[in-house]
């Protein structure tokens, strides 16, 4: 006897496409549930700029927007190296006064002994990669706390500037390239040719990525979410260069002074490397698997100590372009340089950014903004005449405030199963 099977055949699976009223309500519901993400951060800053706007007019002026972006452009780069070390809810407090020391080798290679400037910025890299280098092997391979090491490192490095200086000398730079990271300013049309390069990088990064999830049948933005999101960074960004573009010499017959500052390329392009790095390779992906649960990474397969070293190296890399943003602005170097608030206001910018003091959450965008939030601050306070002390006050509420947010929302993420 034969038996017969028969096979109904029903229609295939198919993916619903995604619509902007599910994304709206997705996002919603991750926000409720303790994942806030920048949001924070951006509400802030686009408040505070309110506020600054109409109590001082000027603070919207051409000259004082390319101010904000000199500003707080090296206090940026070393918190974008602190997110590393915070992702391993490690912490690094040394990176201000590393800063100093990288910026001290970088004057004495260019000024004292009259090296070329790559000789000198290179020679700064270095010891801020050879600083990391220690600072991360004291802390993985020896075991000593992180807090007790960078803390010996805030201590030491303070008396290593104060040798490097001689015990308290003025080095000036006078290298025009290593001035021109902060007191020049690329030309108007280069300044709509990065624009352009940047929405055009951004549009083909974001199409391509929802082509190849949709071929895949895997779940991905709507394409007007995608479409908006270009949208809004080309009208930002264009708005960015049309008010830098603006003329801010007071005499542009004897100097003009317009065009977007050097500076900001350069932070771009680290922003680009570094997210690329977090988000795009195996080694981002073990670096948040570690500050996630460190002992199932290691289970994994993963390298702890090699991750961790790592990431101390990183940060102290990016203290000494810092630390070179600094010297630049300044045109000299001191026994101050990356001391005082520096690493507070670093720190503060990871945080206030929406980096997780815990570990395992935080992205280089937030070092970003959390810059923009206290050069905002600083910047505000300081055209409405307002005296240090209130600066610090205000700009460690605000620290406070969002070190309670992440703690809050980490709780309500708990309670709700979302993390």
């Amino acid at each position: 006897m034969t038996t017969t099977t028969v096979r109904q055949e029903g229609p295939a699976s198919v993916t619903p496409a995604p619509t902007v009223g599910g994304h709206v309500r997705n996002y919603l519901g991750r926000v409720r549930g303790g994942d806030l993400g920048s949001l924070p951060a951006v509400t802030g800053l686009i408040v505070l700029c309110a506020v600054f706007a109409i109590v001082r007019p000027v603070f919207f002026s051409a000259a004082n927007f390319a101010n904000l972006f000199t500003q707080g452009a090296a206090v940026t780069a070393i918190a974008m190296g602190l997110i590393f070390v915070l992702l391993l809810g490690e912490i690094d407090l040394s990176a201000g006064f590393a800063s100093g020391v990288c910026a001290a080798i970088l004057a004495n290679v260019a000024t004292v002994l009259g090296y070329p400037w790559y000789v000198a910025v290179a020679a700064a890299l270095f010891t801020g990669m050879v600083i990391g280098l220690t600072l991360g092997v004291l802390v993985a391979k020896v075991g000593i706390p992180s807090f007790v090491v960078t803390l010996a490192g805030f201590l030491a490095f303070q008396g290593v500037v104060l040798l490097l200086m001689e015990e308290g000398t003025n080095i000036s730079i006078r290298d025009e390239t290593i001035i021109a990271i902060e007191n020049r300013w690329v030309s108007p049309l280069m300044g709509w040719v990065l624009v352009a390069v940047a929405v055009g990088g951004y549009a083909a990064t974001q199409l391509l990525r929802h082509r190849n999830r949709t071929a895949r049948g895997l779940v991905t933005d709507p394409i007007l979410v995608v479409v908006g999101r270009i949208a809004a960074l080309g009208l930002i960004l264009g708005v960015a260069v049309y008010v830098l573009n603006q003329e801010r010499s007071i005499n542009p017959l004897i100097s003009s002074n317009k065009g977007m500052p050097i500076v900001v390329p350069i932070l771009a392009v680290l922003l680009v490397f570094w997210t690329f790095v977090l988000s795009r390779t195996a080694y981002g992906r073990h670096l948040y698997a570690v500050g996630g649960n460190r002992e199932a990474a290691r289970r994994a397969g993963i390298n702890v100590d090699k991750i961790r070293i790592s990431a101390f190296v990183i940060c102290s890399t990016m203290a000494a372009v810092g630390g070179i943003i600094a010297a630049s602005r300044d045109r000299s170097v001191d026994p101050n340089t990356g001391g005082s608030n520096v690493l507070l206001y670093a720190v503060g910018a990871a945080v206030i950014g929406g980096t997780s003091l815990f570990g395992g959450k935080g992205r280089v965008i937030d070092a970003v903004l959390g810059g923009a939030v206290v050069a905002v601050i600083i910047n505000g306070m300081g055209l409405m005449q307002y005296s240090s002390g209130v600066k610090y006050v205000v700009t460690g509420l605000v620290l406070l405030l969002a070190a309670g947010v992440d703690a809050l929302s980490r709780r309500r993420s708990a309670a709700t199963g979302t993390r």
